[in-house]
């Protein structure tokens, strides 16, 4: 195959993942006409349109995506591993980019980020914070941090954290105007704080469980959000009920700020993983990132 061919494809990943030709070409120090021919040029020879064009928008085809998501991988690793070249011995070298949710901030990356960055200055880590479903692969993510159920059949988890439950809390005002839930059904008389889905925008419902039993209640009120923790924060502001994950509320319950409710009914998860594609081999600076997320977090798997 043609050496212009990967030079090609190289822009096009570059355009695909910014979905912007002038983001492309700022990126890689070329012209913004330089990344349309090289993009018009890879087509071309492949017989085959990559990109979705209109004026105020540029996304891949069908096509496009599955290059992005077969090649894309490979081309990095390439890449890393032509830049580890320059390393000096046992230095780590290279980028890191992580979805993850706002709830893991707290219980994962701030505890670790620190000491990765400690141990290996060299690699740059970029952390997007973001509750929508994504495609790690097709939007130029290493890896992700997620809850297992979220997570596709085909990634590799890694566990972060041990299990832990979501919880439903108010504020103490709030439960001395309205009075606490005592059975699922009783949220339908409750202000709660909506969530919804950032990917879908339909609303979450509230699961419970106790026993073999389990419920999923459609609760409403005033107030929605797509962000977990601004429901949090309305919360304790005596606004409504929310639903939370109860180790990213620990501040707010120790101090009182809000109280658990419910709380015979409270479901348990299995925690947080990291995932990342099962047909891709890490790169060095995810595996150093794994290898310091366990010693860190104290998992051994």
């Amino acid at each position: 195959m043609k050496t212009s061919l990967f030079q090609q494809l190289h822009v096009f990943l570059a355009v695909a993942r910014l979905q912007s030709f002038r983001g492309a070409a700022r990126e890689l120090g070329v012209s913004t006409a330089a990344v349309s021919q090289s993009v018009r040029q890879l087509e071309t020879q492949l017989g085959v349109v990559l990109l979705n064009r209109t004026t105020r928008s540029v996304s891949p085809t069908d096509t496009g995506r599955r290059l992005v998501e077969e090649a894309g991988p490979g081309l990095a690793q390439a890449a890393a591993a032509l830049q580890g070249i320059s390393a000096q011995p046992g230095e780590a070298l290279g980028r890191l980019k992580l979805s993850v949710p706002r709830s893991a901030v707290a219980l994962v990356i701030a505890p670790v980020l620190p000491a990765f960055r400690a141990r290996h200055p060299r690699v740059d880590v970029e952390v997007v914070v973001e509750q929508r479903l994504i495609d790690i692969v097709a939007e130029g993510y290493d890896a992700g941090v997620r809850l297992s159920e979220t997570i596709e059949r085909d990634m590799v988890q890694v566990r972060l954290t041990g299990a832990f439950r979501f919880v439903v809390v108010g504020a103490p005002g709030y439960l001395e105007r309205r009075g606490a839930p005592e059975r699922p059904q009783d949220l339908a008389q409750h202000d709660c704080i909506v969530l919804r889905s950032q990917t879908t925008g339909t609303p979450y419902a509230w699961e419970l469980e106790r026993g073999s039993k389990s419920w999923r209640i459609q609760v409403q009120g005033g107030i929605a959000t797509n962000d977990e923790m601004a429901g949090v924060a309305l919360a304790v502001q005596g606004m409504g009920l929310a639903y939370a994950l109860e180790p990213a509320i620990q501040d707010h319950l120790q101090s009182g700020r809000l109280v658990r409710v419910l709380e015979d009914y409270a479901p348990e998860v299995p925690g947080f993983f990291l995932y990342y594609p099962s047909r891709a081999q890490r790169s060095g600076p995810l595996r150093l990132f794994v290898e310091l997320a366990r010693e860190v977090l104290g998992r051994t798997r």
